[in-house]
């Protein structure tokens, strides 16, 4: 019987997990023995007690967890040590970042171990629950407004009151994705004055149908690639961007930016001139400040004051509201999983040639296997060396 393996996260202030109680029956249905480390769901007041009566295992030691396991799923990728108690050949599911992180690449691939990135999973309607990219950013959207609602000094909806009116407050979203979509959705819902800008022209009729206006900036000829997201606009269509888009800023009390380049460093939307140029106590959220930052200034993990105006870049935006997220990305995992699941021979079965599977694996069998990520690295002089031994060969 095949073990399928869950990690608690340890990375300071985390709160998600990759399985609830409520999902180990649709695993041990599958046919796998499902081994779950200790405390996994204690951040969300889930006990060991609650999962074994679901039917899984509870491994109080991390690394015996590893050892025995023939997949491993989390939410962060593995920290490079545990990765030696990995088998060769056995599989990790995760968010591994593999643009950014080529070293850790590399050591998946030295030890054999076959990897799917969580973040690589294809936007095409077979995905769609499995996308946790998607799942994850949809409740970015939702708390980045919460946190810039509590850090306003005003109030969002519209008041008529005895004492005089009170006007709503405006709210611009940068970028209309999934995150920025949502944003939008639940500025209305509190009854803001919403605008929304995006490069992609195609997505203002989703801005409109939300009852938010869209800001026309003329910007040429835009696309957006196979998978949905922007393409990079060039210096000159960026300065346009910047330059038309002040003055909406200038009048928001709330400026929320969502724009990030799939395996890029996000563009710099928001200068310190255009920050200078708000009303001080308004407020900036940068969804992309772990990365990079739209806004010059932000601080990756913190609130910090510009000009008078609270930028927000607290990042790990999804953790605000780590249950529905867990559940949304242990539903993503599961979904993923049970797609692949081969009941008659009872094992994951990982065929690069998968219209999905080519999209996210990154290593197997000794080698980076993934097309974007292998022609990302040739662009920019990576080298990974294979590791192809007679066992991973005859497989």
């Amino acid at each position: 019987m095949p073990t399928i393996g869950f990690v608690a996260e340890i990375r300071s202030g985390e709160k998600r997990c990759a399985v609830l109680p409520t999902n180990i029956k649709g695993y041990t249905l599958l046919g796998a023995r499902v081994v779950v480390e200790a405390g996994i769901g204690q951040p969300l007041h889930f006990s060991d007690d609650d999962y074994v009566q679901a039917g899984a295992e509870i491994a109080t030691s991390r690394e015996a967890l590893l050892q025995s396991a023939d997949v491993v799923l989390g939410l962060h990728k593995l920290p490079v040590e545990d990765l030696a108690h990995l088998r060769p050949n056995s599989l990790l599911i995760s968010y591994l970042d593999p643009f950014n992180e080529h070293l850790y690449i590399q050591q998946l691939v030295t030890q054999q171990i076959s990897s799917i990135s969580m973040e690589m999973i294809p936007r095409i309607s077979r995905c769609q629950k499995m996308d946790a990219l998607s799942s994850q950013a949809s409740l970015a959207g939702y708390v980045m407004v919460l946190q810039a609602t509590n850090t306003l000094d005003a109030v969002f909806p519209m008041m008529m009151t005895p004492a005089g009116t009170l006007k709503p407050a405006k709210v611009f979203v940068i970028g209309a994705g999934v995150a920025g979509l949502q944003a939008i959705a639940t500025a209305k819902r509190l009854g803001a004055s919403v605008t929304a800008f995006d490069t992609r022209a195609v997505v203002a009729e989703q801005v409109r149908s939300l009852g938010a206006k869209f800001l026309h900036i003329d910007l040429g000829q835009t696309s957006e690639t196979s998978q949905g997201y922007a393409q990079a606009l060039s210096p000159e269509q960026l300065q346009i961007q910047q330059r038309e888009q002040a003055k909406c800023i200038a009048e928001s009390d709330i400026v929320i930016t969502t724009a990030q380049l799939f395996g890029r460093k996000p563009p710099v939307l928001i200068d310190d001139a255009t920050i200078a140029r708000m009303r001080p106590g308004s407020v900036i959220v940068d969804m992309a400040a772990e990365n990079g930052g739209n806004v010059a200034g932000s601080v990756v993990g913190k609130t910090v004051e510009i000009h008078g105006v609270n930028v927000i870049g607290t990042g790990s935006w999804a953790n605000g509201v780590a249950k529905h997220a867990s559940q949304m990305y242990a539903n993503n995992l599961f979904n993923l999983v049970s797609e692949f699941w081969h009941k008659d021979s009872n094992h994951f079965a990982l065929d690069v040639a998968d219209e999905v599977l080519s999209g996210c694996v990154i290593s197997h069998q000794g080698q980076v296997v993934n097309k974007m990520i292998l022609d990302f690295y040739q662009q920019h002089g990576v080298t990974i060396q294979t590791h192809v031994s007679s066992l991973s060969a005859e497989a």
